[in-house]
């Protein structure tokens, strides 16, 4: 058992699992390139099947000429946020082996698996060098693949806001009232001993 960041896991775990959460409220600092690149490197270095590395990420740092454009790629309720937040990027996936356009090209069933395993890396690295990343949902998916040429054969997969902890009374009431680490549901909820157990 583990007990770190008001969480608690029911077997023995390093604490950085429980340490690692999304918060919304960031310091409106900027990041160094360096920085989120040693974040990326280590998103780089995910297990991959048959190491094909579908994962893909398209970045701005606040202060630089993309950052407006990143933001406004954010559904308004995650703007509102996010705008405080160092960087800013997306996670793209390949959905396809082989050279793009060739008749060698095929699907690849855990392109998703695969780039979600390098966003969990980055999530890891990013607390390990004193940041916080924030996935999201809530983007526009059907304006990002042109707003950022990004072409066919790949798919857009969640957005990612990143930066130092900040002040949640910034925050509007509703959002300071869940800015703490959120719990997780029991082991025994989502993990199952020989036959699936729908809950």
């Amino acid at each position: 058992m583990t007990n770190t960041n008001s969480r608690e896991s029911q077997y023995s775990i390093d604490s950085l699992f429980l340490d690692r959460w999304s918060p919304r409220a960031f310091t409106n600092e900027t990041m160094p390139e360096a920085d989120l690149l040693t974040m990326l490197e280590a998103a780089h270095w995910a297990p991959s099947s048959s190491n094909h590395q579908p994962w893909r990420f398209v970045y701005a740092l606040r202060g630089s000429q993309h950052w407006d454009r990143f933001l406004d790629l954010l559904i308004e309720f995650n703007q509102g946020w996010a705008k405080t937040a160092a960087a800013l990027l997306f996670v793209v996936s390949r959905t396809h082996t082989g050279e793009l356009g060739s008749a060698e090209q095929k699907p690849n069933y855990t392109h998703s698996f695969d780039a979600g395993t390098a966003w969990g890396f980055l999530s890891l690295q990013a607390r390990l060098s004193g940041y916080y990343a924030h996935g999201m949902g809530g983007i526009h998916l059907d304006r990002i693949p042109e707003a950022l040429d990004i072409p066919e054969g790949y798919r857009v997969e969640a957005g990612v806001a990143i930066g130092k902890i900040g002040d949640k009374n910034q925050l509007p009431e509703k959002l300071r009232e869940r800015e703490f680490p959120s719990h997780r549901k029991p082991l025994s909820d989502v993990a199952f001993n020989g036959t699936f157990i729908a809950k």
